[in-house]
């Protein structure tokens, strides 16, 4: 009997890949762009699993129904699963696996919005589109002159590192961990030294109780006047009311978001004529020193192929053998 999956939130982007992986590993993919939820349940219907990306939240109820409509297997075609119970999975016998892409697309991208900050292109810009061409206020940095910290040395927060030793800056990190592969370019140090000694922060640490809402009062309250703060990993990593007080007071001299807390049902979506309800994205993004993009540092050709890949053949190798290398445990 052929695997049937049905894939929810599929995009045209992923069209070719999961056209290509039905073909060589033999098995039917129904796609569909909808998120999944209890109202369209009736489409994964005859299927054996199903993939999903990070707007489909499965809660205890989701999961239950699933269960009870044949489905042992889901994958999240994102590294992230904070939008899946997974409690509620394993109690429900729900079995869940996660994506994997190298980390080079997310770490270049954080390289151009430092960059980007520190030459304040987006000042540039819009004086630009008004053909105003003057160069006050536009004096930037260079970054040999700068100490870098990085905030989590884990896959991207590492390339992060290596991307940037042809800079000439100083480099330096804080992490739970050292990573050997790069502790010759970059000096491990607690957190709070690190805000102390860095001129730039970006982070690059999981959605954690630990490190929801790390960047606040208190820790800013230890960063350098006119830091610099890029954030390409979560939005929940900050408390924004904080974080805005302190653009308004100048402690943040500039920032870079490729994330923002509360996205979901914005970022990846043409919302152009409707009334968004975030009232700090819609306040943050109209300062002069803030870039804000829509959550896109990920998006390369390289990483969706690897992401569609990981979430259709992680169910396979579950419906095959049982067992999958990316499984959450």
């Amino acid at each position: 009997m052929m695997i049937r999956i049905t894939v929810f939130e599929a995009r045209e982007d992923e069209a070719p890949y999961f056209n290509r992986l039905a073909d060589e590993c033999g098995i039917d993919i129904s796609c569909h762009p909808e998120k999944l939820s209890t109202s369209n349940l009736k489409l994964a219907e005859g299927s054996s699993a199903i993939s999903i990306l990070g707007q489909s939240y499965l809660d205890a109820d989701l999961l239950q129904k699933l269960k009870q409509s044949g489905i042992d297997f889901i994958s999240t075609r994102t590294v992230g699963y904070n939008h899946i119970d997974l409690k509620a999975a394993k109690e429900t016998g729900i079995r869940i696996s996660n994506a994997f892409y190298d980390p080079n697309g997310v770490a270049d991208y954080t390289v151009m919005l430092i960059l980007m900050s520190l030459r304040k292109y987006k000042q540039a810009m819009w004086r630009a589109n008004v053909n105003d061409y003057s160069l006050f206020g536009l004096q930037g940095k260079e970054m040999r002159n700068l100490t870098i910290g990085i905030v989590g040395t884990g896959n991207i927060g590492a390339q992060v590192v290596e991307n940037l030793s042809g800079f000439g800056c100083r480099l330096i990190a804080s992490s739970n961990r050292i990573n050997e592969k790069i502790n010759d370019q970059v000096q491990y140090m607690p957190l709070d030294q690190l805000y102390a000694e860095a001129d730039v922060i970006s982070y690059h640490v999981p959605l954690l109780e630990s490190t929801y809402r790390m960047v606040c009062k208190a820790s800013l309250d230890k960063m350098k006047k006119g830091v610099i703060l890029i954030n390409c990993s979560r939005g929940e990593l900050m408390n924004f009311s904080d974080v805005i007080d302190a653009i308004e007071n100048h402690k943040i001299g500039a920032m870079a978001l490729d994330v923002f807390e509360n996205e979901s049902g914005i970022y990846h979506l043409d919302r152009r004529t409707d009334i968004i309800s975030n009232r700090d994205m819609a306040y943050i993004r109209q300062f002069p020193n803030v870039i804000m993009t829509q959550h896109i540092a990920f998006y390369t050709d390289t990483a969706v192929a690897t992401m569609v890949e990981c979430g259709i053949k992680s169910l396979v190798s579950f419906l095959t053998t049982g067992t999958s290398d990316r499984e959450i445990s």
